[in-house]
């Protein structure tokens, strides 16, 4: 069964940085999409970005776009997600999951545990 651990999460101020990653253990990453996810309190899950696993296209919700990048290493099993000038609005926890409609989000299995991400001076 694949598992998905994320990491990096923590408390950063307005207009900071972070990078989650998210571990995979799989014997051949490429073969998956994988995308980040978050949700904030009261707040249903909602889509932030995916990388397919046919050519590595990238894929952003409109609220991050231009402020977070993802990106993979096949070798090393991991998806990274950087996020730059954060906002208060991007407090949530972040999840990796495998999307195996190749980013469509129409069938996202193998959630990971999250990670906490709290945006605040």
């Amino acid at each position: 069964q694949v598992q998905l651990v994320e990491s990096g999460g923590g408390l950063v101020q307005p207009g900071g940085s972070l990078r989650l990653s998210c571990e995979a253990s799989v014997f051949t990453l490429e073969y998956y999409s994988i995308g980040w996810f978050r949700q904030a309190p009261g707040k249903e899950r909602e889509g932030v970005s995916c990388i397919s696993s046919s050519d590595s296209t990238a894929h952003y919700a409109d609220s991050v776009k231009g402020r977070f990048t993802i990106s993979r290493d096949n070798a090393k099993k991991m998806v990274f997600l950087q996020m730059n000038n954060l906002k208060p609005e991007d407090t949530a926890v972040y999840y990796c999951a495998i999307d195996r409609s190749d980013c469509r989000k129409v069938d996202i299995v193998s959630w990971g545990q999250g990670t906490q991400v709290t945006v605040s001076s």
